[in-house]
């Protein structure tokens, strides 16, 4: 595994640049992605997008074998080392370290510190924080390498190729 597929990268795509009756491709490139080994993401992700009531809704029920556990031992020690990194962030207002903690934003970051993989997010580094947490001002902390999906159809080559007609 390369990259590790963060919630807003979904529904960005749905709902912007690689809608789901628009660009199918793009969403049949993301399983042949993770035939190969190449992306994944984590069950804390799939249930966040399981509680819309769309085509993304529909597709993630559909292919849920793309969805990691995070019950490996190790994402559960480095998911420790990402709750104290979170509450050493002082500079942020009351209530923020709770809310980043309280979806699945923190176990993928300890998911990607396991596993060495990208975490792939539309979240942007801002270096002066202090309403909201970004998974990049995380990673920034921790050494965990991340890009937005842009980058990551880059790195692996994606083309989404009408046939000849």
């Amino acid at each position: 595994m390369k990259f590790l597929l963060d919630a807003n990268t979904f529904i960005e795509a749905k709902g912007r640049y690689y809608g789901m009756t628009i660009c199918p491709a793009y969403w049949e490139w993301l399983l042949k992605a993770h035939e190969k080994g190449e992306i994944i993401s984590i069950e804390m992700v799939k249930d966040e997008l399981l509680n819309g009531n769309d085509l993304l809704e529909e597709w993630v029920r559909n292919n849920q074998h793309i969805f990691m556990p995070e019950s490996d031992s190790q994402i559960q020690t480095n998911f420790g080392v990402v709750v104290q990194t979170v509450f050493g962030m002082t500079q942020m207002k009351q209530g923020t370290h709770e809310e980043f903690m309280s979806g699945a934003d923190p176990w993928l970051i300890a998911t990607a510190m396991t596993t060495g993989a990208t975490i792939v997010t539309q979240e942007v580094y801002k270096r002066d924080i202090k309403k909201k947490i970004h998974i990049p001002n995380v990673c920034e902390i921790l050494g965990v390498k991340y890009m937005n999906t842009f980058e990551m159809l880059h790195e692996l080559q994606a083309e989404f190729v009408l046939p000849a007609a």
